[in-house]
């Protein structure tokens, strides 16, 4: 029996640029220490006091259906704290309560891309990114940042490709390369979008976690309210990554609709996840800070380290749980570089090839082990890149 070509085509035939990532995983299953930077996973659980409020909510009896668009309760704290930190008037009505990021992005692109459409994104990206869109029935357009920019997209090359696309997917700050968009960048975006009325789709997962400069939703830009979709989520800012929950705000009209399309997909999100939620969101920005903390200390440790040699150089790592590392003066591929690492050190990075051929030649590193642990392997890191070096 013959598969969809939806599904058989997610990974267009190729890789999805896991391997090392999965090779660890069965060296470390037969035994074998490994040192993981690889999947943005925290080190630290979700706090107690999170878990006692989901707990306390399921034995309470919100273990039933709860409503599609999410508990209003819910949806009030998310409108009520995007108001706060963008200055865009936000209710309930511009939001709908989905099964994580991942389920928002997915649920984006149906919501603005017919089967066939053109959707824009921006590589380096997140890995699910071209996969996400072929699953909705776009076809993704990758425009390239450069390194040389430090990654900042350029407005000009997103414009030479925008004529007859109907949707852009960006990400600040950024997974995986650490970067923030400066506000020159997203006005920028923001006029490619106007004058080629493009959908913005903004992945802002990490918008709690900004090491440098400031977090900035183009949401909150003139002329963009109308035309923009964020993607937020609890599990970067607050461990809640196996809790699966997130939103998405924007116009009445598409929330509307995105409703409609959660009735026959997920269904909604258990009520004790979304109490326990609105829990952890009432705590505010110092449970928040608490979380981020290990990973901006980590970079502290990370620029030290890397200030010592010339041979590992760092993109600007202003903000999320990452490290994108250029280890070109190597005269490795990422994926060479990854997998000698992995063989000789036992340490384990993605290769930024898996994120789009824009980041070859370098590696991301996620900063979620411990500092001592942290440090150890990045000074062996470079250690192993200076050794290798012709």
């Amino acid at each position: 029996m013959k598969l969809s070509d939806r599904i058989t085509g997610l990974n267009a035939g190729g890789s999805d640029g896991w391997g090392v990532f999965y090779k660890a995983r069965e060296m470390k299953a037969a035994g074998e220490a490994v040192l993981e930077l690889t999947i943005g996973e925290h080190d630290i659980r979700t706090s107690d006091a999170i878990l006692e409020a989901m707990y306390r909510s399921a034995l309470g009896g919100h273990t039933g259906y709860a409503m599609v668009p999410g508990v209003n309760s819910l949806r009030d704290v998310v409108a009520e704290r995007i108001a706060e930190r963008t200055g865009v008037p936000t209710t309930r009505n511009n939001i709908m309560i989905t099964p994580g990021g991942q389920s928002a992005l997915f649920s984006t692109h149906c919501a603005v891309c017919d089967t066939g459409d053109t959707a824009l994104f921006i590589a380096p990206y997140y890995a699910t990114y071209p996969g996400t869109l072929r699953a909705a029935g776009a076809v993704p357009v990758c425009v390239d940042a450069r390194a040389e920019d430090a990654f900042q997209p350029r407005a000009g090359e997103i414009a030479a490709v925008a004529p007859g696309a109907k949707s852009l997917l960006i990400n600040s700050p950024n997974n995986p390369t650490g970067v923030v968009y400066s506000r020159a960048t997203l006005e920028g975006i923001a006029s490619v979008c106007m004058d080629n009325d493009l959908w913005l789709i903004s992945d802002e997962v990490y918008d709690t976690q900004v090491w440098k400069g400031e977090h900035i939703s183009p949401r909150a830009l003139p002329g963009m309210a109308e035309r923009t979709l964020v993607v937020g989520s609890m599990s970067k800012s607050h461990a809640m990554t196996g809790s699966r929950v997130g939103w998405i705000a924007g116009p009445e009209e598409v929330i509307a609709r995105l409703i409609d399309l959660a009735t026959t997909t997920t269904y909604g999100v258990p009520g004790f996840i979304q109490d326990a939620a609105e829990f952890a969101l009432l705590q505010g920005p110092d449970l928040e800070e608490e979380v981020a903390a290990p990973f901006r200390r980590r970079r502290d440790i990370a620029r030290a380290i890397l200030a010592k040699q010339n041979t590992v150089g760092l993109i600007p790592a202003d903000g999320a749980m990452y490290l994108m590392l250029d280890i070109r003066a190597t005269g490795k591929s990422g994926e060479e570089f990854a997998e000698g690492l992995l063989a000789e050190e036992r340490i384990a990075t993605m290769p930024g090839e898996s994120f789009g051929t824009a980041a070859a030649g370098h590696l991301r590193v996620a900063m979620t082990i411990d500092d001592d642990a942290f440090a150890d392997a990045l000074t062996r890191l470079v250690s192993y890149a200076e050794r290798i070096t012709p």
